[in-house]
């Protein structure tokens, strides 16, 4: 299970009263089958765990627990309430007492659809970071020579997130592409130069597939632009396909994208847009995020087209649906983030720019000011939906 809800109750407290609270207000919020009672033996194994407070005068209970609760698990306190018997007041002495050891806590109280969606989102945040652990990225290439600020502290990555950065050179992508063998490409509507730099494009797909798969990846970013001299192609169609199909595949080495991508897999399961922006207006709060290459699972339609920059090769035009979406980044050493919603009011296709592109507009339009003060690095990822608060929430 995902939730355990563990209890504290005082036993000067009327048990079949307290029961039949319980049985009431955990039946309202749907947790009914996830208590576990006062048997704290499997705390901190599941998504969520919750300290239910039943009742007041259970302060000095929760004193004795704490070093086993301690050994457990390091994550934050939940302590829930339904506000009767006291246990409200006996929540709050419980956290000034957390607050006072240094340790981090919070109090889940209010009407029942905040302590429904509150309980919710820490359940997702929670399984989140959990499929996170023992995630292995691949860092294909070093970071593309303008990504001066896109790095990653790689120590830090694997203590607060247990992801794993893996180092694979460009020359075993490069002799790997070199012995890959692809069967005829597809019949497509594209121009000469994009018909004949199709199969180039998929024997790059299936070599970066076998590399994925010798190395145990999740996902990786690849230094693409050295394919351009190397193998005289993209790597556009490679990275949409296998986002597509469940991988992470970001552009350019860039470190903090990749890993921005991986966080929203595992939080929404879905594929992210990796993005710069072209235009920003901060009075609209409208933004033109663009790129060569777009997740195939993220879009409505999709054209074939030469790389923009190179004129070589393929790239995809992707036409994604509009409608709510985030945009996201986080720090390389997790030390911030950057997550806004807004809405894609339509996707257009001018010849002067990366492929694919999307005219954004943000709820908030001074969040149009990180972007131009204070941003993280150019390219930000764009996830179909808004998740703002669960994705501060896996990283807070």
């Amino acid at each position: 299970m995902d939730t355990a809800i563990y209890t504290l109750t005082s036993e000067l407290h009327d048990p079949q009263v307290v029961a039949a609270a319980t049985r009431e207000f955990l039946g309202n919020l749907g947790l009914e089958h996830d208590m576990r009672g006062s048997d704290f033996a499997d705390y901190g194994s599941h998504a969520l765990d919750l300290i239910y407070v039943r009742t007041g005068g259970t302060e000095g209970i929760f004193r004795r627990l704490l070093p086993e609760l301690k050994a457990k698990s390091c994550r934050p306190f939940r302590l829930l309430t339904s506000g009767k018997s006291n246990s409200l007041a006996a929540s709050m002495e419980i956290l000034s007492y957390l607050r006072q050891q240094g340790l981090e806590g919070e109090i889940i109280h209010g009407s029942r659809e905040y302590v429904a969606y509150r309980i919710e989102l820490l359940r997702r945040a929670g399984k989140a970071r959990m499929d996170l652990r023992g995630c292995r990225l691949g860092v294909i290439g070093e970071p593309s020579d303008w990504l001066i600020s896109s790095h990653a502290d790689r120590e830090v990555l694997k203590e607060r997130l247990g992801i794993e950065l893996t180092d694979i050179s460009m020359q075993e992508l490069i002799d790997t592409i070199a012995t890959t063998e692809t069967g005829a490409a597809p019949e497509i509507q594209a121009s000469e130069e994009v018909k004949k730099s199709l199969p180039g494009a998929l024997r790059i797909y299936v070599a970066l597939k076998k590399l994925v798969q010798q190395h145990g990846l999740q996902g990786f970013t690849l230094r693409c632009f050295d394919l351009l001299s190397k193998v005289y192609n993209t790597g556009c169609v490679a990275l949409a396909r296998l986002n597509a199909e469940g991988y992470v595949a970001g552009c350019e080495g860039d470190v903090p994208a990749m890993l921005s991508m991986m966080i929203g897999r595992s939080a929404l399961g879905v594929s992210g847009f990796q993005s710069n922006p072209a235009t920003i207006d901060p009075v609209s709060g409208r933004i033109l995020m663009a790129h060569c290459t777009i997740p195939l699972d993220m879009v409505e339609r999709y054209e074939l087209d030469t790389h923009f920059e190179s004129g070589i090769g393929v790239a995809i035009r992707g036409y994604m649906k509009e409608g709510p979406v985030t945009l996201f980044k986080v720090a390389g050493d997790l030390s911030r983030w950057f997550a806004a919603e807004g809405r894609l009011l339509y996707n257009q296709a001018e010849p002067d720019l990366c492929r694919t592109q999307q005219f954004i507009e943000l709820d908030d339009p001074s969040q149009t000011a990180y972007f131009l003060n204070n941003p993280i690095g150019n390219h930000h990822i764009v996830l179909p939906g808004r998740h703002k608060d669960l994705l501060e929430e896996i990283l807070r």
